[in-house]
């Protein structure tokens, strides 16, 4: 499972003033992530806005990036839901060419038990053809998979892979590495606490700020990686307030922004979701700026 190690991006995905789905900006985005060195990409996760997107809207973008990157990255399809029959069925019609893994949430709003979480993902692993990446988000769901949960999962099934653990809870790490099967992936969910995660032994990031800057990011994680966490520090510090900034006003707002300034794309947005006023825009561009030059 090398081909996951290291820098994944979750992808905004870009729109045209009218809403509609911007291709260009899209092309140019992953050709972007692709110069700047990262190991994959993840295609419609929630820094890509899925759910305001439509079945047929979501499939277009799938195929299209899919097209774009023609083969020179490993490709994650984020397809997840609190309605487990519906998420089963969308991964069984789901058109895999292209793609490597699947990435599905856990179930928001539901608030469903360990249980029911473990039942949730027996059910897309049974569906799926294609390698299965378990995603913990309470900040989102409002529900925490337990590490009990993540363990007992990836013991039981072995097309389920790895997690995005984006808990924030560094207790909950150290017992997903002490009590997982050794092949299981602990991935970052979260910017910020990549690289401390990397000295627990997780092996990447799924990230957000990755959009604007990939290269920047990438260095950095194969640096940790590879052990070099002297050389790696100095560049995680480097990105802090970037990162800080990229959520003050909410994903993908802030990469957006950043994209704009750095002409990749627009910087529009589906509602509920509104692009950053204009006092986060110049401080975003400030620090882009300090970071690029």
């Amino acid at each position: 499972m090398n081909k996951f190690h290291g820098t994944g991006v979750a992808l905004v995905t870009p729109f045209n003033a009218d809403g509609t789905v911007d291709y260009i900006g899209l092309k140019n985005l992953i050709n972007y992530q692709i110069d700047g060195k990262v190991e994959y990409l993840v295609s419609l996760g929630t820094t890509g806005e899925a759910s305001t997107l439509s079945k047929e809207e979501k499939k277009k973008i799938w195929e299209f990036t899919a097209e774009v990157n023609n083969g020179r990255l490993p490709l994650i399809a984020g397809i997840g839901g609190n309605d487990t029959a519906e998420v089963s069925k969308s991964i069984k019609t789901f058109e895999i060419n292209g793609y490597d893994a699947i990435l599905s949430a856990s179930p928001y709003y539901n608030k469903p038990t360990q249980e029911g979480i473990y039942q949730h993902y027996k059910a897309i692993s049974e569906s799926s053809a294609m390698p299965v990446f378990l995603y913990n988000v309470p900040g989102r769901t409002a529900s925490n998979v337990s590490p009990e949960t993540t363990c007992r999962l990836a013991s039981d099934f072995k097309n389920i892979i790895g997690t995005k653990e984006a808990s924030g809870n560094f207790d909950q790490f150290n017992q997903i590495m002490r009590d997982k099967p050794a092949d299981f992936l602990l991935i970052s969910g979260d910017d910020p606490v990549a690289l401390p995660m990397i000295s627990l032994g997780a092996v990447g990031v799924i990230s957000v700020i990755g959009n604007a800057l990939p290269k920047q990011l990438s260095d950095m994680i194969r640096l940790a990686l590879k052990g070099d966490f002297a050389a790696a520090q100095p560049l995680h510090l480097s990105l802090i307030e970037f990162t800080r900034l990229m959520f003050n006003e909410g994903n993908p707002a802030g990469a957006k922004a950043a994209l704009k300034y750095l002409d990749i794309c627009s910087d529009h947005v589906r509602l509920p979701l509104v692009s950053v006023s204009d006092a986060l825009r110049k401080a975003i561009i400030a620090e882009t700026n300090k970071i690029i030059s």
